[in-house]
């Protein structure tokens, strides 16, 4: 968990996709977030957890539902948000913490 914790207290805006390898809609969440990548490159981190693999860290964020996606800023969970999200919508709520 501190590798975690470490990754997440940048000021580089950290986003994290917590799944699981069984969920369908996960799957659709790669796609989005590649976009997502390619539009930002450097200037956010895309991190992905499985919480079958993780589930000490699902359980301190209170992950209740997969796919969950939260966006970190110095540690700090600023934004999040359960299923599918379009990259249109996940761009937009990076811009308004770069």
């Amino acid at each position: 968990m501190a590798s975690f914790n470490q990754i997440i207290n940048q000021e580089t805006p950290v986003l994290v996709d917590f799944k699981a390898d069984w969920c369908a809609p996960c799957k659709m969440m790669t796609p989005i977030l590649k976009q997502v990548k390619q539009h930002f490159k450097d200037q956010v981190k895309i991190v992905k957890i499985d919480i079958d693999k993780s589930p000490a860290v699902a359980q301190k964020f209170d992950i209740r539902g997969v796919p969950t996606t939260i966006l970190f800023k110095n540690g700090k969970n600023v934004w999040r948000q359960s299923g599918v999200i379009q990259a249109n919508q996940i761009i937009s709520v990076i811009n308004n913490h770069l």
